[in-house]
């Protein structure tokens, strides 16, 4: 089926035609995506500047009773949403289904609940003066939805990540505009589907996509776009984030990551293992929060090594169908050969590779095995950047305070990690990293904390009530009491 546009409440042909979505596990087609024109896209933000006036007034109530069906909808069709997704990103089913589409059906059903848009400031006794006679001064901050967003969204999650902006910024009263990564644009048609059933009105919630670079730069320079929510590299990032200030957009981006995980003498080496071994399986390694980069103390560094060598090597590469494949492909060809060409820099700068470092001999599909990097230093490219992939590189140190300078030496600060059978010790340097956010004992996250980075890993944050923040601007509305 060749899928069409989301423009305005309508479904529209694209003025581009339509290009193949492949599946990188098999690499047959999955179905045909649409490719819009820079009028469709100047369309789409045109819909969404009409349609904000009547959405911005509708009650908070109303709004959520949308989102709350919306995700209804999502989850009747879990089964269906489940499979596209994995054919479109190679997500094994137990992901698809639990951390794609039902991370995406859970976030439009945290905001469909209406929260407090406006808080109450201490009063305050002004003397008489040039603004006035004496009085006491009342004060009210209220959250005002920010207008058209733009919600361009990343591959690694074609549900989560794109549902996490739109429920929040529907919640919050603004439109948007979603341009969804080239390589798996479907699922989220089948969510503007969910959100058409759902009742939501015509232009609060449009669709545009094409694998032309025009077609995401026409959406963040839109005159009628008031704000940009990006996820993906810093590059692309830095790219938008001047577009945006040129014209004084908000922003909001969730760029790279390069975790740290500091692993102390007193840790619990199997924990540490099985959290740092989620990189190779988890989307295979296709996430920025990922500990990527594990800082072993010398007295734990063997154990270590050995520990995620051998996890490395058990863990079942292949078709993400099969209930027992725990590592699936890459996004693509492309995305694969690069991951290869930084495994193999790894070797020409030092490194030694205990695990993985060869292509697995799978007839089809753009596979890459669990590969772990040892005795590595902090300079290596291959510790510095993002390689986006099932790659974990290990770099012992000697105390804690080189521990923590070796974290901190990175242009990127997402979340980083560290394993402590001391809580007290776990919890004091983790103040001291520069990361947005740091696990300590665990992988896990608390889907209500402020999640976002430091230095290059972005601006701003969201999740939980954060997002609404982000998703709002506040005005202040004063008078005389």
């Amino acid at each position: 089926m060749n899928q069409r546009l989301f423009v305005g409440g309508r479904w529209a042909e694209p003025d581009g035609g339509h290009y193949e979505v492949t599946d990188p596990a098999t690499e047959e087609r999955v179905g045909w995506a649409p490719e819009a024109s820079r009028d469709q896209v100047l369309a789409a933000c045109a819909a969404a500047r009409e349609a904000f006036g009547p959405w911005s007034r509708t009650a908070p109530g109303e709004r959520a009773a949308v989102l709350a069906r919306a995700a209804d909808v999502i989850r009747g069709h879990l089964v269906p949403y489940a499979e596209l997704a994995r054919a479109e990103t190679g997500a094994t089913t137990a992901t698809a289904r639990a951390m794609q589409v039902g991370v995406g059906a859970a976030r439009f059903r945290r905001y469909a609940r209406v929260e407090p848009a406006e808080w109450a400031i201490e009063p305050q006794i002004n003397e008489a003066g040039p603004m006035g006679r004496a009085g006491v001064m009342g004060a009210l901050a209220v959250r005002q939805p920010v207008g058209v967003v733009a919600c361009v969204t990343s591959y690694n999650n074609p549900w989560a990540n794109p549902a996490g902006k739109i429920a929040p910024a529907l919640a919050m009263g603004n439109t948007v505009v979603v341009k969804p990564a080239p390589q798996d644009p479907l699922s989220v048609y089948r969510m503007a589907e969910a959100l058409e059933a759902a009742g939501v009105p015509r232009g609060v919630v449009n669709v545009v996509s094409g694998r032309s670079v025009e077609v995401g730069e026409t959406v963040v320079a839109s005159p009628d776009v008031d704000m940009v929510s990006f996820t993906g590299s810093t590059a692309v990032g830095q790219r938008i984030a001047e577009v945006c200030g040129r014209s004084m957009k908000r922003q909001l981006m969730e760029l790279g990551g390069k975790g740290a995980a500091l692993v102390l003498d007193d840790a619990d080496i199997g924990s540490a293992v099985a959290g740092i071994g989620t990189t190779f399986s988890f989307y295979s390694g296709q996430i920025c929060t990922a500990p990527t980069r594990v800082l072993a103390q010398r007295g734990v560094y063997e154990r270590l090594v050995d520990g995620l060598t051998a996890y490395a090597r058990r863990l079942k590469v292949g078709d993400p169908r099969d209930p027992e494949t725990v590592v699936g492909p890459l996004i693509s060809a492309t995305h694969r050969d690069r991951v290869e060409s930084y495994v193999e820099l790894g070797r020409k700068e030092g490194a030694v590779v205990t695990a993985g470092g060869e292509r697995p001999p799978l007839e089809r599909g753009f596979y890459v095995p669990p590969t772990l990097l040892a005795d590595c230093t902090n300079d290596m490219r291959v510790a510095r950047e993002e390689i986006f992939g099932p790659v974990v590189v290990v770099i012992p140190f000697d105390d804690e305070e080189e521990g923590v300078t070796l974290a901190n030496d990175s242009d990127y600060g997402l979340i980083d990690y560290v394993w402590s059978g001391d809580i007290a010790r776990a919890f004091r340097l983790a103040r001291r990293l520069r990361a947005g956010g740091v696990g300590i004992n665990t992988v896990g996250r608390n889907m209500e904390a402020p999640f976002g980075g430091f230095k290059r890993s972005g601006v701003g944050r969201d999740v939980g009530s954060y997002a609404l923040h982000a998703y709002s601007e506040v005005q202040s509305i004063v008078w005389p009491g």
